[in-house]
């Protein structure tokens, strides 16, 4: 449930993105562009703070997920991948490098968006389907060195973040 919840804000952002991009708003693509830099940095610092939350937290094994943590890890994803405006970008050129951009037509731009917010959804399905599996037959110390990964992997990230930043 916490892959599907953290996939739903993944996927609510990316159709936000694709929303902005399918439909031509180029205010407010004007305006991501010229708060890149501190969305980019926020990015970055929340990166950090998963990665090293991550790494830490014991693998929660049978445990109970607290009352609105499904609400918080839509929340985060969704935030974060915000804080990606490039993610704009990339879905206008690949918009327009594969001719669907909606040229004015509205069932167009909100068919580009559906489809965007389903293709991710499905992904992230697909993804918390798949590993929610592999855990029941995963022990407790397998858990623990793959938080370990996961959260060093984040900071890595970020630390790559910071270098393009540059």
């Amino acid at each position: 449930m916490a892959g599907i919840a953290g996939g739903l804000g993944t996927a609510a952002a990316d159709a936000a993105y694709a929303a902005v991009a399918a439909f031509g708003l180029t205010a407010v693509s004007s305006a991501l562009e010229a708060v890149a830099r501190p969305l980019q940095i926020v990015g970055i610092v929340t990166l950090v703070w998963l990665g090293a939350r991550t790494f830490r937290q014991p693998p929660a094994i049978g445990a109970a997920t607290p009352r609105g943590a499904h609400a918080g890890l839509f929340a985060q994803t969704f935030f974060l991948t915000l804080t990606n405006p490039a993610t704009i970008v990339a879905f206008a050129a690949i918009f327009a490098g594969l001719g669907l951009a909606a040229n004015g037509n509205p069932a167009r731009a909100g068919a580009l968006v559906a489809g965007t917010f389903a293709g991710s959804l499905a992904w992230w399905l697909t993804l918390s389907g798949v590993l929610g599996a592999a855990r029941t037959k995963t022990t407790p110390a397998v858990l623990t060195w793959i938080n370990r990964g996961a959260g060093l992997l984040l900071v890595v990230f970020a630390a790559i973040l910071v270098v393009r930043l540059m």
